[in-house]
């Protein structure tokens, strides 16, 4: 059995607290997004479209780390449900923007209150404060751990 240090064991008990913590958090979320019968990658979508407006195929493909020909998929599968449309990039004639659709706005406007507030219950248990301090702390390890 492992025997560490006293500062090792406290990493080892925050980082096991921290995952199972962010695993039930995300399996909530998750099941949220299921029960609106949208797979996880056409949420992701679809909410980076709602909240941030259109955007290039290259650039989601970028922002969520989904190679090109598999991003080309799930966009034409948004497209053909009509949740979004392709339009071409009014100061780039080599791209084309990926926007929502009226039937894709609507169904956000529907079902992402509904996500925002699932979200939120499974943050609850800690005040303003706290959130204020996580939101500090978890920035400080994400940029420390990218410069590692």
């Amino acid at each position: 059995m492992y025997q560490g240090n006293e500062q090792s064991e406290l990493d080892l008990r925050l980082f096991r607290i921290w995952a199972k913590a962010s695993k039930a958090v995300f399996e909530n979320v998750q099941r949220d997004i299921a029960s609106h019968g949208i797979s996880p990658d056409h949420f992701m979508i679809l909410e980076l479209l709602y909240n941030k407006g259109p955007h290039p195929i290259q650039r989601i493909s970028e922002i969520f780390s989904i190679p090109s020909g598999s991003i080309t998929y799930v966009v034409d599968k948004l497209e053909k449900n009509d949740f979004v449309k392709r339009q071409p990039s009014p100061t780039d004639r080599r791209t084309s923007n990926v926007n929502l659709t009226d039937k894709g706005e609507a169904l956000f406007n529907e079902i992402f209150p509904k996500h925002v507030e699932v979200i939120s219950q499974n943050l609850s248990y800690i005040d303003n404060d706290e959130k204020l301090q996580l939101i500090h702390l978890l920035k400080k390890i994400g940029l420390g751990a990218q410069e590692s």
